[in-house]
């Protein structure tokens, strides 16, 4: 029986399986604000058959959108806008659940979107705006000097959290995710290439977590009990004197004694001078060890492409989830073509169980392999 297709128990709430679709951010929102795209997109992952989709990172105050394009969840109308595309989506999403991933991009916002310049800095004509991180230290040489927060600065960002949090709630989304990693402002604050501080709020490892965790707290206050917590944590800074591994494993087991239900362990993105090295499953063994030595739930998530390679996570103990996201750009239908290769049964929109390998010869010729 394949694992990857059993259903897990992450508190209050039951998945069907163990895939994820990973937030993906799309950049094509107005001013926070979702519209045809999102609900395309949105609509096209939500019949995909994953056990959770979530939705991507979505900034909690306008300054903390990476671009002009990134979802917000800062102002009642990209809460209306949002919840009426999540209420379309669910109509036809059978049992899939969602989530909600809430970042602040910090040193990082203020840019092009990926597909113009390669997401360079906006210039002066663009509408730039000012950014913030933990120290005034720009991202790399030629991007803005974020202004350095101050306490006052700091209370504003976690009440963003808190905010959107409750938000999320009420367009009831089942989880919601807190966005530590890839570079953005939380893992600014965690790791000593952006953290400078010589106050209670830089330092050691125990002082660069203080802010992240007050926001982590903030946000499961705002939740009500039923909607699950998630935190998207960095395993290593791929870089000698960044955040390592043990300090991933210390920061999951600070999370897990907050209420925090799961952690997704990614990596790298403190600056572009990293060489990460990307394979298939490269950041599974952080993912591996951040479980094995706090005990919370964990997502692998990088380079997992195959139904085989999925299954061995899984099945292996490896991760109690596997995350992807270009794979399901390439193949929306990645879970049912997995469910015929490893002989799991899954639900189809009635509309589309023509297609099935069961009841369809044509699926043996466009995909070849176990029936």
């Amino acid at each position: 029986m394949s694992q990857l297709f059993t259903p897990l128990q992450l508190g209050p709430l039951e998945l069907t399986n163990r895939i994820v679709v990973s937030p993906m951010c799309q950049y094509s929102a107005d001013d926070g604000v979702p519209g045809d795209w999102h609900m395309h997109h949105l609509m096209q992952l939500g019949c995909s058959g994953a056990g959770l989709v979530m939705v991507e990172a979505t900034a909690v105050e306008r300054r903390g959108r990476i671009t002009h394009g990134c979802l917000g969840l800062y102002s009642d109308s990209n809460e209306a806008a949002l919840g009426r595309v999540m209420s379309a989506v669910r109509r036809i999403a059978g049992q899939t659940r969602f989530g909600i991933q809430l970042a602040h991009a910090g040193r990082k916002a203020s840019a092009n979107r990926p597909w113009v310049d390669e997401g360079r800095p906006l210039a002066p004509g663009e509408d730039p705006w000012p950014t913030v991180g933990p120290s005034s230290s720009p991202y790399v040489e030629g991007w803005p000097i974020p202004e350095a927060l101050d306490k006052d600065g700091m209370q504003r960002i976690i009440a963003a959290f808190s905010s959107a949090a409750a938000r999320a709630a009420r367009i009831g989304f089942e989880v919601v995710e807190v966005h530590a990693a890839h570079g953005y402002l939380l893992h600014e604050f965690l790791s000593p290439f952006a953290n400078m501080r010589t106050d209670s709020y830089g330092g050691d490892f125990n002082k660069r977590m203080r802010f992240p965790l007050e926001v982590v707290g903030a946000v499961r206050a705002a939740l009500p009990a039923g909607i699950v917590l998630g935190v998207r944590i960095t395993g290593t800074d791929w870089l000698e004197g960044g955040l390592t591994l043990d300090d991933a494993v210390v920061f999951a087991n600070e999370l897990r004694s907050l209420g925090v239900g799961y952690a997704c362990v990614s990596s790298g993105g403190i600056t572009r001078s990293v060489k990460v090295p990307v394979g298939p499953g490269y950041q599974v063994p952080l993912a591996e060890r951040v479980k094995k030595e706090s005990g919370i739930a964990v997502r692998a998530v990088g380079m997992i492409l195959t139904p085989e390679q999925a299954e061995d996570i899984v099945s292996s103990g490896k991760a109690d989830m596997v995350c992807m996201a270009r794979a399901f750009l390439d193949d929306p239908r990645w879970v049912w073509h997995a469910a015929e290769k490893l002989g799991a049964s899954i639900q189809y929109p009635p509309q589309y169980e023509r297609a099935q390998r069961s009841v369809w010869r044509g699926a043996d010729v466009i995909r070849p392999g176990k029936k």
